[in-house]
């Protein structure tokens, strides 16, 4: 991508990312798809989950580093950012976190580079967009005010969810039994995310539920 594109792509992005923290209290669309099981939930966060293997980058392409370091980043230059509330069990929401392959094909994306390793997937998607777009698309990824484990979300085709960044996407189960997911994103020139079947319901239990998907779920069409 051209220096000028990179440019439009994130003023795009800070435009339709009005980070609307009020919208971090309401379940909208996804109190519909909220699964508890009939059981009080714990209060571990999800920040708690995925700082515990203590590494920061490494060579496995399909775990969450890269995620995490982006979480990392931005509360450490905003402390006061929405994004805080992963560090707080207590509230309920739903993340879709992409793996650390996802981050590279985004930095390719983004740079035309393919990076060669995790730091600098991160750091060419940093120097690309910055700090603020980086927030935005991490809100982006997270349903506030809803625990949706694996067997609402493939109870919920066609449902669309609303973002912390105020945006939305729709979930699309195209097999139940497998299960494949796909959530349609903001980008329709490029490939959806899906749900990655073995990464499912991370944190199980508690207000805090994760899945791991493969691709970035993007605000707008990069």
């Amino acid at each position: 991508m051209k220096t000028h594109q990179i440019r439009k792509a994130v003023g795009a992005i800070m435009a339709t990312g009005a980070i609307a923290a009020a919208t971090l209290g309401q379940a909208g669309p996804a109190a519909a798809t909220t699964s508890t099981e009939g059981s009080e939930l714990g209060t571990t966060s999800l920040a708690e989950v995925l700082t515990s293997d203590g590494n920061q980058f490494d060579h496995n392409r399909y775990d969450y580093d890269i995620v995490t370091e982006a979480v990392l980043a931005v509360l450490a230059a905003k402390p006061e950012s929405p994004v805080g509330l992963l560090t707080d069990g207590t509230v309920p929401l739903t993340a879709f976190i992409p793996n650390d392959f996802s981050f590279k094909v985004l930095a390719k994306d983004l740079t035309g580079q393919w990076p060669h390793s995790e730091q600098a997937a991160f750091e060419a998607i940093a120097g690309a967009v910055g700090i603020d777009a980086i927030e935005t698309v991490l809100l982006y990824h997270v349903v506030p005010g809803a625990t949706i484990d694996s067997a609402a979300a493939l109870a919920a085709d066609g449902v669309a969810l609303t973002t912390a960044q105020g945006g939305t996407f729709t979930v699309k189960v195209l097999n139940p039994s497998a299960p494949f997911v796909r959530l349609i994103d903001n980008d329709p020139s490029d490939r959806n995310p899906f749900l990655a079947p073995r990464k499912l319901d991370i944190n199980k239990g508690n207000a805090q539920i994760a899945h791991g998907i493969w691709f970035v779920l993007r605000p707008i069409d990069l």
